[in-house]
């Protein structure tokens, strides 16, 4: 890989340090909160876990605005409205204080569960009689004043409850404080580690950039990071009651757990002292079991990052040892994820020990990444798909199955197949797919008897359905039998089953489809919405049921000359690829200028590709 430029990299730390990252994701929590303390409003209270975002999140919303800022501190909690001291006289009572401040319009009250008392009162006052707006922040699970937590449980606020900010968001944030997109299975890695936490998030990314650890994956532009976790100030506060634990064999237990892990019980080799660590550690729930055999697995993703950095490299080495390099566990992960695809069945599952080699740089077997990444395709995560691949190409450049699984992944974003070629037909059915060419594309697919059932879904993905129906079972067979018929709802249930099953882009797909068809424009409407709202999650999938959202109501030929046109050929070169008359070629595209509302050729770009995939 290329690794950044020096000049840059420590011209971009010391920005990344001393600057706040630019304020994105969280729009609909953020609207929210504009709207709670709009004119006529009571206000809101915003509670989460330290580093949620609360602060950033209410000092965006009431940007601009006229308000008051009053914050609690731990060291100010026994002095008498420490919290306003700025806002009152010196000396003041309860109730004067109330009819003061009730001639503030906003009044935002930041980390309130650290209020001394009579300024908690005053803020709960205020809340009953209601002539200030309240906007109040407070950590869940630290001990706050009653009259700060009666203004939820009291029902005198509504209360936002910020959840930890999901993968796709954490991925947005990263690009846009770091200036560049991060690779899906790097934005997954800092989104596993921080939990939620953005603080820890940004002091992690300025360490590994200062650090030189980033560098740039070939043909994509974004930017990577392998190798040890930085052991920096915050992520050791973070985790030292990990590396700080009182009894030696505790702490080995957690050395063991973060070099082997997941590991089976009963531990062959245990004695009562390990058993007994492995229940204290347990009951502190820095360990939990799961699967069917109850596996020891580390309760924190950051724990064993951590535990193995902190190990020293001759410690490191003794302890890797020990877990035969994860070869069976990574065996039985894959083994795993077949069982998954066979019983179509991708809702997400824990698969650490992968994620483990190639977070810290360790090479990954073909095979592995292969599966890993038809996992990834398959739920419609097509840049994650492509990660791995590329993580097999790594250790065995060439392999057909990751070659495959890359090339499909290009080809259902719209791209042109990207690295060493594969998938044979499929490949050649979505290439054609890509480039408009409906009419290539189900030529290239296979027939007979050999038409394998991924082949035949590939028809009713690409609207085909007739020929396919019969060679598919379960929800796909259903997928198939409602397009056929023409059937809306049947789509739209074969939809539901697929989102439900963890098949993303099946069901925007099929949702897509039941937009076309269904008779009532209403429901038509919700398909549409529904289809656009799973087509969010897929990393910016473009395929012929998805690009139908943008061009809306076109024929299926309309589409075909539009998607072309987009591409950047002549009306000519189209009716060519199409055996078409020229003049057939622009009526159809004057017609869907129409129906488009687009001026020119220019706009059309704009039309075809769904706004996800150009913001990504």
């Amino acid at each position: 890989m290329t690794t950044f430029d020096v000049a840059d990299t420590d011209r971009d730390t010391t920005t990344l340090r001393l600057l706040p990252w630019p304020f994105t994701a969280r729009r609909d929590e953020l609207e929210l909160v504009r709207r709670a303390v709009a004119a006529g409003r009571p206000g809101l209270v915003v509670t989460g876990q330290p580093g949620h975002g609360k602060t950033r999140l209410v000092t965006e919303a009431v940007r601009g605005t006229d308000h008051a800022l009053a914050t609690g501190t731990p060291a100010t909690r026994h002095i008498p409205f420490a919290a306003f001291a700025h806002l009152l006289p010196e000396r003041v009572t309860l109730h004067r204080a109330v009819r003061l401040l009730s001639a503030v319009r906003l009044l935002l009250v930041d980390d309130a569960h650290l209020l001394d008392a009579d300024s908690a009162a005053l803020v709960h006052q205020l809340a009953v009689h209601g002539r200030t707006r309240l906007l109040v922040v407070a950590t869940d699970g630290a001990p706050a004043p009653a009259a700060v937590a009666r203004l939820w449980t009291g029902e005198l606020l509504p209360r936002l409850a910020l959840e930890p900010l999901p993968r796709d968001e954490t991925a947005e944030l990263l690009a846009a404080g770091t200036g560049r997109a991060p690779d899906p299975l790097t934005a997954d890695r800092l989104h596993r580690l921080c939990g939620g936490d953005l603080r820890l998030l940004r002091d992690l990314t300025g360490a590994v950039r200062e650090r030189g650890l980033l560098a740039t994956v070939p043909d994509t532009g974004r930017w990577t990071w392998r190798g040890p976790v930085p052991m920096t100030p915050a992520v050791r506060e973070r985790t030292a009651h990990v590396l700080d634990r009182p009894r030696t064999g505790e702490r080995g237990t957690l050395e063991r757990l973060a070099f082997a892990e997941p590991l089976p019980l009963p531990l062959a080799d245990a004695d009562a002292g390990t058993l007994g660590d492995l229940e204290t550690l347990e009951r502190e729930g820095l360990v939990h079991l799961d699967g069917p055999g109850d596996a020891a697995r580390l309760a924190h993703p950051l724990h064993g990052p951590v535990l193995r950095s902190a190990a020293g490299r001759l410690r490191a080495r003794r302890l890797s040892g020990t877990a035969g390099r994860c070869g069976s566990a990574l065996t039985a992960e894959r083994a795993a994820l077949v069982r998954r695809i066979e019983r179509a069945d991708l809702r997400e599952t824990a698969a650490p020990v992968g994620e483990w080699l190639v977070d810290e740089g360790a090479p990954v077997p073909a095979g592995y990444a292969a599966v890993r990444a038809r996992c990834a395709r398959l739920r419609g995560e097509l840049r994650t798909a492509a990660a791995w691949a590329r993580e097999g190409l790594r250790q065995a450049p060439g392999d057909p199955e990751c070659s495959t699984e890359l090339a499909l992944a290009a080809a259902q974003s719209g791209e042109p197949p990207a690295g060493p070629g594969g998938g044979g037909g499929r490949t050649a059915v979505w290439s054609a797919a890509a480039r408009g060419d409906l009419d290539a594309a189900l030529s290239a697919l296979p027939d007979g008897p050999a038409h394998d059932a991924c082949s035949a879904y590939d028809a009713v993905r690409l609207g085909f359905p007739r020929t396919a129906a019969r060679r598919l079972t379960g929800v796909f067979a259903d997928h198939a039998g409602a397009l056929a018929r023409g059937d809306g709802p049947g789509l739209d249930r074969a939809a539901e089953e697929l989102r439900r099953r963890g098949f993303l882009l099946f069901a925007a797909e099929a949702h897509a489809q039941a937009a076309r068809v269904h008779r009532d424009p209403s429901a038509a409407r919700t398909s549409r919405t529904r289809a656009m709202a799973l087509a969010a999650y897929c990393q910016g999938a473009r395929t012929p049921a998805l690009s139908g959202l943008v061009l809306g109501e076109l024929t299926a030929r309309q589409r075909q000359v539009v998607t072309l046109a987009a591409a950047g050929l002549s009306n000519r070169q189209i009716a060519e690829r199409l055996t078409l008359s020229v003049r057939t070629v622009g009526n159809h595209l004057y017609s869907a200028y129409a129906r488009l509302g687009a001026g020119d050729r220019g706009a059309l770009p704009w039309l075809v590709e769904p706004p996800e995939a150009r913001s990504a």
